[in-house]
């Protein structure tokens, strides 16, 4: 029993003696810090809002113009005062039509792809793609589409018909539904798909309550994305949807803390452009700055890479140049 006693009071004597050591070399070394993650981010920008309008130059087409058109004066007479925006924004060149302009945003490549097909016809394995990084750096995303069901993973074409007698949600207007990380490999009811891609008219209520993601895609419908006319003026409808919905965004605690607003079309109508880009952040130069830097939607996604931290650059993302001269703090 004397043994067993000594033996515990041996233990316990060398146990505070490491502790008091370790102690001792805690203090010389100063407080540890906890390292941060991909979530609580020291960059200055933490939250990313784009929205994508279709088939228009920023200048280079006539009376079909963004700048200076009289169909737009919400872009040309509210937001380009408090914006910084690219005279010699592009899309890569030959990029035609719209579904490899999204890829594109998304994978820094278009994947040989010409077409609009549907995913069934275009999908793709690959998980080097932006959202897949955000993902795994523990970053949130979520795009908002026009017209699509809340229920199931939007692979088809859906809503109204415009006056063209096309349905005004168009998948090759939706990305992430081309991958198959993001689709369980073209699955109407992915779960993963249905958490990530939501309706529209969520975009309000999660702007209302802070609940948005850090990285936010926002998709028009057909009549409100400057694509069809839908029985009046394409230009002057989609500068309508700006001025209602813009607004919002804002008005955000998410932008207002920490936000960025980039504004784009997926390509020009005519040649490769160029097309509108549109920055506006607390963070952005604005004040009606403008530069004739050449980018591309290359330039976009490394900016937006760099804003959340997440490598490698991919793609063509790593060739081109970033929009850090748009901003007056970047990132």
């Amino acid at each position: 029993m004397f043994r067993i006693r000594e033996k515990t009071r041996s233990s316990l004597l060398v146990a505070c003696a490491l502790t008091f050591s370790l102690f001792a070399l805690a203090q010389e070394a100063g407080p540890v810090q906890p390292e941060p993650d991909a979530t609580t981010t020291l960059h200055h920008i933490k939250t990313v809002f784009i929205i994508l309008m279709e088939n228009h130059n920023w200048t280079g087409d006539g009376s079909l113009n963004i700048k200076g058109n009289p169909e737009a004066p919400y872009i040309n007479f509210t937001l380009l005062p408090m914006a910084s925006y690219a005279n010699n924004y592009n899309n890569p060149p030959g990029n035609h039509p719209s579904l490899p302009n999204y890829l594109w945003l998304e994978a820094g490549t278009s994947f040989g792809i010409h077409d609009d097909g549907p995913p069934s016809q275009h999908n793709q394995t690959t998980s080097n793609h932006l959202v897949k990084l955000l993902e795994n750096a523990g970053i949130s995303w979520r795009s908002y589409d026009e017209y699509i069901s809340a229920t199931s993973c939007p692979l088809n074409n859906q809503g109204p018909v415009d006056s063209s007698g096309s349905q005004i949600y168009q998948s090759r207007h939706n990305p992430f539904v081309y991958f198959d990380d993001q689709t369980s490999h073209l699955s109407s009811s992915s779960t993963v798909c249905i958490s990530h891609i939501r309706q529209f008219t969520q975009l309000a209520h999660d702007l209302e309550n802070n609940t948005v993601a850090r990285y936010n895609f926002i998709t028009p419908d057909m009549c409100n994305d400057m694509h069809d006319s839908c029985g009046g003026n394409a230009i002057a409808h989609g500068d309508e949807w700006l001025k209602k919905n813009v607004p919002m965004i804002l008005n955000s605690t998410a932008y207002r803390s920490g936000g960025v607003l980039f504004i784009t079309w997926d390509e020009a109508a005519k040649g490769d452009g160029p097309i509108p880009m549109i920055v506006l952040s607390p963070y952005a130069k604005g004040n009606h700055y403008s530069n004739s830097t050449y980018y591309t939607h290359g330039s976009t996604l490394r900016t937006i890479q760099e804003i959340f931290g997440v490598t490698p650059l991919i793609r063509n993302a790593g060739s081109e140049t970033d929009l850090r001269s748009l901003f007056s703090v970047f990132p």
